[in-house]
This record gives structure tokens, C-alpha cells and sequence, in this order.
């Protein structure tokens, strides 16, 4: 089975920064796919903000098994509608993976439900990455520690929810330290958070990075069925309950009328 990814790109940096432009000709979205499409079973495709509906469409999001997002400067720029629809689609089944910066997009903290917050600084640090839990399925085939020779700092506390597992923690050159691959579950969808991708340094291109985000498809992809309405919350009608069961007691709902939601 094929496992279809959408590498979602936020693709400003690229147009606005000589450097980023230079270390990522195709956008970091590009590097990300290319690397994703050199692994058996994956089948990776872009989009942007700058697509109609950012390239979000319901049947985009139907056609994926595991999302990817990079965003940092046009969080904001992002509509509500859009973050909605992700965050229906992850919980109705679709694996989603979020990338450095994306700790503060919108539906990563829709997700969560919390501020998702943390220190850092940009000083082209080394960062070095340790496995937490070797046997984990996104550590497949790393060495028990990597390095980044360049990265920007980002340090705890990180304010996420508990996670359901811990697979790195990172040191950097300043003596900070922080979770960076951390796993969730919501609803039927699989969810990653991977740290390190500062848009200034070739992060993306390095082999052990490319390694876990290949990983981190396999480990999101959900192969059974999507939920067709998550967010669904039907009455149950007396007649059809497992049991018989005689109505009493005063109502607020009519037969057949909508929750209050």
C-alpha cells in the first residue's frame, strides 16, 4: 500500500530570504517531498499557503494519509475554515506531522489546546539529538544519538499536553535541552512533533532528518477507514436503545431535534 503525504509549505521565507532560498531552491516543502518520494510505499505531493484554500480542499485532505506542516512567519495568515478542516481530518483518521516552527501554527494548537509555547534563540548552535526510546517505530535505522551542526535553540518548558511518547531530546551548545519528537493521539489521527527545521540552516537535507520524517509517515499513517463525521453527537432515540427502557422525567429536545453544541 502506497502512503499518500501532502507536504504543506508555508512558502514565504523562500521568496522573501536569499539565504533560504539559496539552501532550498524548491522550498523546504520540495526538499521534504523529494526526500519522502526516495522511500518505498511514500507518495508525497506539495501545497502552499498561497494556494486557493491553502491548499486545504476537502478533497486534498480526503486524498491524504499524513500531513505535513511547515509554517513560521504567516501563522496568522492562515483561515479559521482551513484549520477546521485539518483538524476534522486528523481527527477522523489522517496522521498529521508538524515541524519546527509549526509548534505555534493553528491547527497544531487546536490540537493540542494549549499554548505551545517555549524559549529559543537563533545562533546557529549545534544541536544534538537522543533517542528516548529506541524501539520506537520513528527511530528505525538512527544511531542512538545524531548532531545538527547549525539549528536554532529551542528550550523547555514547552507548553504541549503530555505526550503520549518521547522519542528525542536535544541538547544544545547553550546548555538547553528540549522534547523534540514528541507523539500524540486525537481522535482516530496519529500526531508527531519534530523540532528541528530552521529555515537558515540545511536542516532538512541532512540524512538522519530525512531518516525520521520517512519514519514518522510510516508511524502516522492510519490504514483503516476514516471516520466520516467526527464531530457528530447524535440523539438516540428511546426506541432504539439495547434495552427496553420507558421515558420519564421532564425533556429539552423535542424527538429528533439537534443537540446543544
Amino acid at each position: 500500500m502506497t502512503i499518500r503525504v501532502t507536504v504543506w509549505g508555508e512558502n514565504v521565507h523562500e521568496q522573501k530570504s536569499e539565504v533560504v532560498a539559496g539552501i532550498y531552491p524548491d522550498g523546504m516543502h520540495g526538499c521534504i517531498a523529494a526526500a519522502l518520494n526516495r522511500a518505498e510505499g511514500i507518495e508525497a505531493g506539495t501545497t502552499t499557503l498561497q494556494d486557493p484554500e491553502h491548499g486545504m480542499t476537502a478533497e486534498r485532505l480526503a486524498q491524504t494519509d499524513v500531513l505535513i506542516w511547515w509554517g513560521h512567519a504567516a501563522h496568522g495568515e492562515v483561515a479559521d475554515a482551513v484549520v477546521e478542516r485539518v483538524t476534522e481530518a486528523v481527527w477522523s483518521g489522517m496522521g498529521v506531522i508538524f515541524l519546527h516552527s509549526a509548534h505555534f501554527s493553528k491547527p497544531f494548537k487546536r490540537l493540542m489546546g494549549t499554548p505551545c509555547n517555549l524559549t529559543w534563540r537563533e545562533a546557529g548552535e549545534r544541536e544534538r539529538l537522543w533517542l528516548t526510546s529506541r524501539n520506537h517505530p520513528i527511530a528505525a535505522g538512527l544511531p542512538d544519538h545524531f548532531e545538527l551542526e547549525y539549528e536554532e535553540m529551542y528550550g523547555e518548558p514547552f507548553g504541549v499536553p503530555e505526550p503520549l511518547e518521547t522519542v528525542f531530546v536535544s541538547w544544545f551548545q547553550g546548555g538547553e535541552v528540549f522534547r523534540s519528537g514528541l507523539t500524540w493521539k486525537r481522535g482516530a489521527g496519529n500526531v508527531f512533533y519534530f523540532r528541528p527545521g530552521h529555515e537558515t540552516y540545511p536542516t532538512y537535507h541532512d540524512a538522519n532528518v530525512q531518516r525520521v520524517l520517512q519514519n514518522a509517515v510510516r508511524w502516522a499513517h492510519n490504514p483503516a477507514r476514516r471516520i466520516a463525521d467526527p464531530t457528530a453527537a447524535p440523539n438516540v432515540p428511546v426506541e432504539t436503545a439495547l434495552e427496553p427502557i420507558t421515558e420519564r422525567g421532564p425533556k429539552l429536545h423535542k424527538a429528533g431535534e439537534e443537540g446543544l453544541r
